[in-house]
């Protein structure tokens, strides 16, 4: 009798010892992946005390708004397409007051290798024509009614339209979680509709701080800076001068910044510092900037001697907010 009690003692510990063992195997099955969804949208705002454009001032070093609206459709983790538009307040010789942007483009990665490639439009809507103070360019022909009613008091000049566009590419190398690399490239064949082709090329550079540098509190902080060379050719006769009544040769320049930044879930800080070796008076005859003055800093191209501060030293304090619908939505 022992021996059965014994046996039946064993059978049925076996018997609940499977029964737990497929308990166990339910319990662990993996839940069904997510469905991929291809679609994304970026979207954000920033106000900064002045609104800087490869080291010129587009807001005549006063305060500025911004904000971007940008679909994004994921192929794969690999692959992006995407459209946006996005928005500054300036402030432009010719009483522009806003730039509208409008672009769309490509961004293909390659394992540690990023790019960016697309096309850009600069919309400058609301400006209106100004020619100096008599509104008849270098070589007498009369420029209309509207350039010499609304001439600038410094004689400088701007067409009312100075919409354009830049094709460009880009390329990021990350190193490792700290360390970012790029080169960038833009070309118009029109800088700000002047007629003279732009091409700017730059480096970059970004070390991203680790997660613990501020302990467990969620701030993050990088370094990042770049430096740019713009070139230019020859405008149309629109800014020619008594030298040069076919146009000019914009200057050629060096443009760099460096900064550092602040980061917490969706805000930014950005603190930098931006320069150019743009002369005062070649930054006037680029910018006909409507603030200039004097008459010593004469160049082949500003023969009036006006001289700019919009391409000198600047400091630039930029907090921005920047979401995805997919992450800071769900």
């Amino acid at each position: 009798m022992k021996k059965l009690a014994l046996l039946a003692t064993a059978l049925a510990m076996m018997s609940g010892s499977a029964s737990a063992a497929d308990m166990a195997v339910k319990a662990l099955k993996a839940p069904p992946a997510p469905a991929f969804d291809p679609w994304d949208i970026a979207f954000g705002a920033a106000i900064m005390n002045d609104y800087v454009f490869r080291g010129i001032t587009q807001s005549n070093h006063k305060p500025s708004v911004a904000a971007y609206f940008e679909p994004r459709f994921n192929v794969n983790k690999d692959l992006q397409f995407y459209i946006g538009v996005a928005g500054e307040s300036i402030s432009f010789p010719n009483r522009a007051a806003a730039e509208i942007d409008v672009y769309g483009g490509i961004r293909p990665t390659f394992g540690a290798f990023a790019f960016d490639i697309g096309v850009w439009g600069y919309l400058y809507p609301g400006g209106t024509c100004q020619f100096g103070g008599t509104g008849f360019d270098a070589s007498g022909r009369f420029q209309g009614a509207e350039c010499a009613a609304n001439a600038l008091a410094n004689g400088n000049t701007m067409k009312k339209d100075v919409s354009f566009f830049e094709v460009y590419g880009k390329m990021n190398y990350t190193v490792n979680d700290n360390w970012t690399f790029g080169v960038t490239e833009f070309y118009t064949p029109s800088f700000l509709n002047s007629g003279a082709w732009g091409n700017y090329a730059s480096v970059t550079g970004k070390y991203t701080a680790p997660s613990t540098v501020f302990g467990s509190s969620g701030v993050g902080m990088y370094v990042s800076g770049e430096f740019g060379r713009q070139w230019f050719g020859t405008t149309d006769s629109f800014y020619g001068t008594a030298a040069f009544p076919n146009g000019i040769k914009y200057a050629d320049y060096n443009t760099w910044n460096i900064g550092v930044g602040f980061t917490y879930k969706v805000f930014t800080l950005d603190l930098r510092y931006s320069d150019t070796d743009l002369s005062k008076g070649n930054c006037n005859a680029f910018t006909g900037d409507f603030t200039a003055g004097g008459t010593t800093s004469v160049t082949p191209i500003n023969p009036t001697g006006l001289g700019s501060k919009w391409c000198g030293a600047t400091g630039i304090a930029k907090l921005s907010v920047d979401l995805t619908a997919m992450t800071n939505l769900k």
